[in-house]
C-alpha cells in the first residue's frame, strides 16, 4: 500500500482505512521482499494482526493509531525477543519497552518486528542487503530499519545513531532519516553504545511522517506538524575530513544551484580551524565509553561475541585510557561550545551524508566521516534523498542545525524537501545485477570509495 504514515493515521482516524488492512499490507510486502532484502530479525504475523484487530475496535489512542512501526533489535520490546545482534542475547526478552518503543505503543502505533542491526550496533555486519542492489550494503547499524521503510516493509522505523548508524544507512537505502540533538529523546531501553554520544533515529519517506514520529519519541518537545519556513543555509567546507566522491559533489553543487534559482541563497562557509580534530575527539570518547558499555561481555563472554566485534573492542583496549577520554572530554565540551559560531549567519549546515553511493558487500556498512563529528557535537541532523549516483544507487544530502533547534531543522527540511521535488540522477546506471547472495555466501569486504589518510579509523568501523 503506498501511502504515507501521516495519511494513513489520519486515514485510520477518519474510519477511512482499518489497521488491520494497513498492517496486511506491510505484512504482505515483507513476504514479498524479505527473502532478499532480510531486513527483519523477528517478526509475528498473529502477533501484528491481533495488535491491528484491537486497535480497529478501540478508540483512537494518539497520532500513531493503528499504523506499524518497526523497531530496531537493540531497542527493548517487552513482547518481543531483543537480542542487540549478537548470539550471547539470543532468545532475551526484555522486562519491559524502551521509552521510545512505549511512548509509540501509547500513541497507537502497531509494532511490527524487530529489525537487524551489526552486533550491539558497533561489530558484526548483519545480513541485510540494499534494497536498490542487493550486491550492496543497506548501511549500518540500522541496517534492517532503512531497508525495511526504503522497500515499503514500513512506513517508518526506530534506529539509534552513535557515529552514523541513523544517516549513512538513510543515505544509502534513499529515505529520510533523522538524528536528534543529543538528550532531545530519552534513551533509557536502548543498549547502551556510548552514553555521551548515543541518541534515537528515525526513518521515514517524508519529513512529515518524520515529525509527527519525532513529537511522539520525544514526548511532545517537538511540534507534530512544523511549518515549513525558509532556511538560511550554508554549504559547509567539510575537506577537513578528506573527500567525497564525484557523484556526491556533482548532486551538491546541483542541489545548491537549484535552491539559489528558487530564491533561497546558499552561502559558502569555510570550515573552522578546529574542524579536523573532531573525528578524533570523537574516536577517542567512542573507544573508552564503548569499553565501558560492553565490560560484561568482553570481560565474561568474549568468547561468544563475533570475531569482528571482538576485534573492534580489543583495539579500543589497546588504545583508550582514562587520561585520554579525561582530556577528550574537556576538548568535546570545547568544541561543542565554540561550533556555535557556525551558526551565527546561517540556520543550517548543507554537508555530505556520506562519501558516496553504498559500497558493495555487506561486510562493510560505509565510511562515516561525514557523520561522526555532528555526533560528537550532539548536533540535531537529517537526511534527504536528493538524488542518484552511476550505480544507480541513492545520495542523500545532510542538514545539521543548531544544537537543540530541531523545530528549525525540521521546518526548515520540509521545505527544502518541497522545493527540490524530483531526484538529481547524476550518471544513468548501466545494467547490474539485483539478485540475492546465495544465504551460505558473504561478499568480501569492500575499500573505501576513497581513501580515509588522515581520518580516525573508528569512521570505517561498522558502525
Amino acid at each position: 500500500m503506498e501511502i504515507t504514515a501521516l495519511e494513513a493515521a489520519r486515514q485510520i482516524a477518519r474510519g477511512q482505512l482499518t489497521s488491520e488492512a494497513l498492517t496486511r499490507s506491510c505484512l504482505d510486502r515483507i513476504a514479498e521482499k524479505d527473502t532478499e532484502v532480510q531486513a527483519w530479525e523477528y517478526f509475528d504475523v498473529d502477533q501484528a494482526i491481533a495488535q491491528a484487530r484491537l486497535a480497529d475496535r478501540s478508540t483512537i489512542r494518539g497520532p500513531l493509531h493503528g499504523v506499524p512501526l518497526a523497531v530496531k533489535d537493540v531497542i527493548d520490546t517487552i513482547d518481543m525477543p531483543t537480542a542487540y545482534g549478537s548470539r550471547i542475547y539470543r532468545g532475551h526478552r526484555p522486562a519491559n519497552d524502551a521509552t521510545c518503543v512505549a511512548l509509540a505503543r501509547a500513541a497507537g502505533a502497531i509494532i511490527i518486528g524487530k529489525t537487524v542491526t551489526t552486533e550491539f550496533a558497533m561489530g558484526r555486519s548483519g545480513k541485510t542487503r540494499n534494497p536498490h542492489n542487493t550486491l550492496h550494503t543497506p548501511g549500518g547499524s540500522s541496517s534492517g530499519s532503512a531497508a525495511a521503510v526504503a522497500c515499503n516493509m514500513v512506513p517508518w522505523a526506530l534506529g539509534t545513531q552513535t557515529y552514523g548508524s541513523t544517516i549513512r544507512p538513510a543515505s544509502f537505502c534513499g529515505v529520510v532519516g533523522y538524528k536528534p540533538t543529543h538528550g532531545m529523546a530519552d534513551v533509557t531501553g536502548i543498549k547502551t553504545l556510548a552514553s555521551g554520544l548515543d541518541t534515537l533515529g528515525l526513518f521515514a519517506r517524508s519529513v512529515a511522517d518524520i515529525a509527527l514520529l519525532a513529537s511522539v519519541v520525544t514526548a511532545n518537545r517537538l511540534a507534530a506538524e512544523p511549518v515549513p519556513e525558509e532556511p538560511r543555509i550554508a554549504f559547509l567546507d567539510t575537506s577537513a575530513w578528506g573527500g567525497h566522491d564525484a557523484a556526491t559533489q556533482e548532486i551538491l553543487i546541483e542541489t545548491v544551484c537549484r535552491l539559489s534559482e528558487a530564491g533561497v541563497p546558499v552561502q559558502d562557509l569555510p570550515s573552522p580551524p578546529s574542524m579536523a580534530s573532531w573525528l578524533d575527539i570523537q574516536n577517542a570518547l567512542f573507544s573508552w565509553e564503548a569499553l565501558q558499555a560492553f565490560a560484561w561481555e568482553r570481560l565474561f563472554r568474549r568468547d561468544e561475541l563475533h570475531p569482528q566485534t571482538r576485534q573492534v573492542l580489543e583495539k579500543y583496549e589497546q588504545s583508550a585510557s582514562p587520561e585520554s577520554y579525561k582530556v577528550n572530554l574537556a576538548r568535546a565540551r570545547e568544541a561543542r561550545a565554540r561550533c556555535a559560531s557556525l551558526f551565527t549567519d546561517c540556520d543550517l549546515l548543507l554537508v555530505p551524508a556520506a562519501v558516496g553511493e553504498a559500497p558493495s558487500g555487506l561486510e562493510f556498512t560505509g565510511d562515516a566521516r561525514f557523520n561522526g563529528a555532528w555526533s560528537m557535537l550532539q548536533l540535531p541532523c537529517l537526511t534527504l534523498p536528493v538524488g542518484r549516483g552511476p550505480s544507480g544507487l541513492p545520495i542523500g544530502l545532510q542538514l545539521v542545525g543548531r544544537r537543540g533547534d530541531d523545530e528549525k531543522l525540521l521546518s526548515a527540511a520540509s521545505f527544502v524537501e518541497a522545493l527540490l521535488g524530483a531526484r538529481i540522477d547524476v550518471i544513468k546506471p548501466s545494467a547490474r545485477s539485483a539478485m540475492p547472495l546465495p544465504a551460505d555466501r558473504r561478499a568480501d569486504a569492500a575499500p573505501s570509495v576513497l581513501s580515509p589518510s588522515g581520518i580516525g579509523t573508528a569512521s570505517r568501523e561498522l558502525l
